[in-house]
């Protein structure tokens, strides 16, 4: 008899997708997580809370997981009738509100994993952080680099993603990430991360008040990892932490 998950077999077995359905996970930010999140349902990630107070835009078409119908809508509450339209029976809830000192406490809590796709233009991404930790909760930092995507996890033991920012000020911490990725490639010679490099370049010239150019490539690619991973730490298997990195992009195995 065909179930939704009948095609995971092999991959998946009865008893991991269980475990699977059964992980609750927390995305802060529905931008780029909003691929995330259709990912991990269709896996069979079935206890999604979303948490934003953004408002779906015309520029982030380019690369989001919303349509044009979406526009001017909260995009958790988008966000969260798509997966719903997907699975009817999966539990999915929303918060049309950005996370704040004030309630951070109330809404980062009762989850296994958390998603930090939060824009780095205050602390508060920080903080996010810091929370989860407090409850042993894993914590996937996705990124997309256009052409490629890359995923930093933080371990409830291991460092923490503050640890890698140079100065005070989040607004940068996007493009200390990049460079850190680019010098990490060159230190250890990773010839195939060389596209890499002019991207991070280019980026560093541009006027400091631009947003991150993205890619509807890069967010899908991110997507792909992320969700891999939240699979490796709910069936307890090993995965690479902070400061390593997964970066993926088919510009790296132009051979």
């Amino acid at each position: 008899m065909e179930s939704l998950y009948s095609r995971n077999r092999i991959y998946i077995s009865p008893e991991q997708q269980e475990k699977i359905k059964n992980t609750r996970i927390l995305l802060g930010g529905a931008g780029l997580a909003s691929e995330i999140a259709e990912c991990a349902l269709r896996l069979g990630f079935e206890k999604i809370t979303i948490i934003d107070g953004d408002r779906v835009e015309l520029s982030n078409l380019n690369r989001q997981n919303y349509t044009r119908e979406d526009i001017g809508k909260y995009k958790a509450e988008a966000l969260a009738l798509r997966l719903l339209s997907i699975n009817p029976e999966a539990d999915i809830k929303f918060h049309n509100e950005f996370i704040t000192r004030d309630n951070i406490k109330n809404l980062v809590k009762d989850c296994d994993i958390a998603i930090n796709a939060l824009d780095f233009k205050n602390d508060i991404p920080i903080e996010f952080d810091n929370r989860c930790r407090k409850q042993r909760i894993y914590v996937l930092h996705p990124f997309n680099f256009g052409w490629g995507g890359m995923l930093m996890i933080v371990s409830p033991n291991g460092l923490n993603i503050e640890n890698m920012m140079r100065n005070d000020d989040p607004k940068n911490f996007e493009l200390e990430v990049a460079k850190y990725v680019d010098g990490y490639s060159q230190f250890w010679n990773i010839p195939e991360n060389k596209w890499f490099h002019s991207i991070v370049m280019a980026y560093s010239k541009e006027n400091s008040e631009l947003p991150p150019p993205q890619l509807s490539v890069g967010a899908w690619i991110t997507a792909g990892l992320t969700v891999n991973a939240m699979v490796e730490i709910v069936l307890e298997h090993k995965v690479k932490v902070c400061p390593k990195f997964y970066l993926s992009s088919l510009l790296s195995d132009n051979n």
